[in-house]
């Protein structure tokens, strides 16, 4: 019997007027995206007629920085995915919603319903909120401890499970001669009582029709690896070469065996940022005209951010300082962290030349060259055990997606790689993952 050919999938990472930190300065470019409805339904129907399997936004509940250098923040994503889905029909639609700061009744009863509104294509990205700022807004002096907040994301989306599945297939018979609506028997009560929550159920949403939004984690410290063996059905993650790429592929895998679940139903998009050009030195030009729009000042803002620590204590045309190289122990984003120190020794890059690097992609692969060479890294690191996809981060909106699609696709559509049409109508088919089994099912 043959094998199935492996398809590899591809999420369009949406952001504003883009990835990189000086997009909305572009002469092209929108600045004021992140607030136009417009903006965001046309990067939807382009992914979408592109036969992405997916789209998604990042989000977080705070402000991002001062507001001073770039935009600071967008729409609430499960409120805009909504009006995407309405003006599309069948591609994915992943948002970030923080477990840290919800409760798990009213975030299943939102997401459920997304899966409903749209025909079953919402995704969750489950993240757990690094920043003391979120915490900020939420009454809270700091955010809690790492370890803390993934032991509350167990809990968390342990109870999700159980709301989702709270209505059995076939509880709503709507029996109009009888007037009976539903089943009493196929509705079930959870009286969860754990160590973060007290939830007695059931949801006030019917079971969605892929019976759980796809479950999606980003976190690559070890806490967020163990969770993500439990729990994930697509990671999204970021590496800066293919051989740091490939290790965390090979260990991931290895967890979800280990955690008695199929490897192969787990999804890993590493995030690519391209700057694509028909010759070499058009793509490197392209790269330089975001570069020369940075405002340094921004980028060591962030930097310093990450480290849990102030701008001040580093110098611009000096390495990371001896207190970064030696690792300190951070409550917020651990592999984030580690990834820049690699990338910063590595490379023997000053703190200046670090922020220029981190300024299209945060940390996330960046690429200059031609489609065919941007299409034969993705082949090369899809083959060679590094992904099964790639979110593509473009570093401007519309037109780095747009290249994409228009100069980069054909090339992998040509080597059988990428579908030319929807086969399904989920986002659970285009994943090629099942409906997970009902827990009250008998």
């Amino acid at each position: 019997m043959t094998a199935t050919p492996r398809r590899l999938h591809l999420n369009a990472f949406l952001m504003e007027a883009g990835h990189h930190e000086a997009a909305w300065r572009l002469p092209r470019s929108n600045p004021r995206a992140d607030f136009d409805l417009r903006h965001w339904i046309e990067l939807a129907q382009l992914a979408e007629s592109a036969k992405f399997d997916s789209l998604f936004l990042a989000d977080g509940p705070a402000l991002m920085g001062t507001g001073e250098f770039r935009p600071p923040g967008q729409l609430e994503p499960l409120t805009l995915l909504t009006a995407l889905s309405q003006a599309t029909s069948r591609i994915g639609l992943i948002a970030t919603v923080s477990s840290t700061y919800n409760e798990p009744y009213n975030l299943a009863r939102r997401l459920a319903s997304v899966d409903h509104v749209s025909g079953g294509r919402a995704g969750w990205n489950i993240v757990t909120s690094a920043g003391a700022d979120e915490a900020a807004n939420f009454g809270l002096d700091d955010r809690p401890g790492h370890a803390e907040r993934y032991a509350r994301a167990d809990e968390f989306l342990k109870v999700a499970k159980a709301l989702w599945d709270s209505w059995e297939s076939g509880a709503a018979v709507a029996d109009k001669a009888a007037g009976r609506y539903a089943d009493p028997e196929r509705l079930h009560r959870l009286d969860h009582r754990g160590a973060y929550f007290k939830v007695a159920g059931p949801l006030n949403v019917e079971r969605p029709p892929q019976g759980y939004p796809l479950l999606v984690q980003a976190g690559s410290s070890e806490d967020g690896k163990e969770f993500a063996a439990r729990h994930a059905e697509a990671i999204f993650t970021a590496h800066t070469t293919y051989e740091r790429a490939a290790a965390f592929y090979a260990d991931i895998k290895a967890r979800t065996r280990a955690a008695g679940r199929d490897p192969e139903g787990v999804i890993v998009l590493p995030g690519i940022v391209p700057y694509i050009g028909s010759t070499e030195a058009e793509a490197r030009s392209l790269a330089r005209e975001f570069d020369e729009l940075r405002v340094p000042e921004y980028g060591l803002r962030q930097l310093a951010a990450v480290f849990e620590t102030e701008p001040s204590a580093f110098e611009l045309d000096a390495p990371l300082p001896d207190f970064i190289l030696a690792r300190p122990k951070l409550e917020g984003s651990q592999s984030r962290s580690d990834l820049i120190i690699d990338l910063a020794v590595r490379e023997n890059l000053t703190v200046r030349q670090i922020i220029s690097r981190l300024g299209g992609g945060r940390g996330h692969f960046e690429f200059i060259g031609t489609p065919e060479q941007v299409a034969d890294t993705i082949i090369a690191w899809f083959e060679g055990g590094a992904a099964d996809g790639f979110n593509i981060m473009a570093p401007a909106l519309p037109s780095g997606l747009a290249a994409f699609v228009e100069h980069v696709l054909p090339i992998l559509r040509g080597k059988g790689l990428f579908r030319e049409e929807y086969e399904g109508t989920t986002l659970r088919e285009h994943y090629g993952l099942p409906v997970p089994e009902n827990q009250f099912r008998a």
